[in-house]
């Protein structure tokens, strides 16, 4: 099932990139604001709702909806593993921590004497 709506989704995706670059810009319609003869027609300077409008409002509902339904079906996963195959990792021994009790008060330790290491480079 998610296979398939992200087939959808990525198609829609292209598709609503397609069209929004082949509509025209508004740029196009300037000589209408400045008194240009079709800022009289009967839907106003913008014209009818031509196809690449209408599609691209069914491309970006759809696309919105696919996202959703995506974003809905990521969230409620079930616990199910990527790699059902993987065997599961062991886990190392934890490290043994240190215990601090109320009766044994913290005090600093001293390290031990180091012992006196040999030199093993002659003197000069």
């Amino acid at each position: 099932m998610s296979v398939l709506l992200i087939f959808i989704h990525v198609i829609v995706c292209v598709a609503l990139i397609m069209i929004v670059l082949l509509q025209t810009g508004k740029g196009a319609d300037m000589g209408a604001a400045f008194g240009g003869g079709s800022s009289q027609t009967l839907f106003g300077s913008t014209g009818a709702s031509t196809f690449l409008s209408k599609a691209t409002t069914v491309a970006a509902i759809v696309f919105m909806i696919t996202s959703l339904a995506l974003a809905y079906m990521s969230s409620n996963r079930t616990g199910k593993s990527i790699m059902p195959n993987s065997p599961t990792p062991v886990s190392s021994p934890a490290m043994p921590s240190e215990t601090k009790t109320d009766a044994a008060p913290n005090t600093p330790q001293t390290a031990a004497p180091s012992q006196p290491q040999s030199e093993s480079a002659p003197k000069k």
